[in-house]
């Protein structure tokens, strides 16, 4: 959830994302039940994270971890989530992907 609102920003051309997306998303059926759940480290969610990665979209989406680091000052778990993911770009650049596959789910 956080990665996914600290990404708004991450710039993402919605034909790209989507073809991205339901590539993933058939990696996820090959893979079997599609209703499992998502994995971080599932091969749908790393494929959309390699398809759609690039040091600009990166940069954004750390910017947009520390813009929320400020906002939740005072949010003991929420802070210490972001900071986290912060500390590991590589995990957050994966929920990033894993958010935007989940919302494929929503879209279909």
């Amino acid at each position: 959830m956080l990665a996914s609102a600290a990404g708004a920003g991450v710039p993402l051309d919605d034909d790209e994302r989507r073809g991205a997306a339901r590539s993933a998303l058939l990696l996820l059926v090959a893979g079997g039940d599609p209703s499992r759940g998502l994995d971080l480290n599932g091969r749908a969610v790393t494929a959309l994270a390699e398809e759609l990665d690039a040091p600009d979209r990166r940069a954004a989406l750390a910017r947009g971890l520390e813009e929320l680091r400020a906002e939740a000052s005072g949010l003991a778990h929420v802070s210490e989530a972001l900071h986290a993911l912060a500390e590991e770009p590589e995990i957050a650049w994966r929920a990033f992907a894993c958010s935007l596959l989940a919302g494929e789910f929503d879209e279909d």
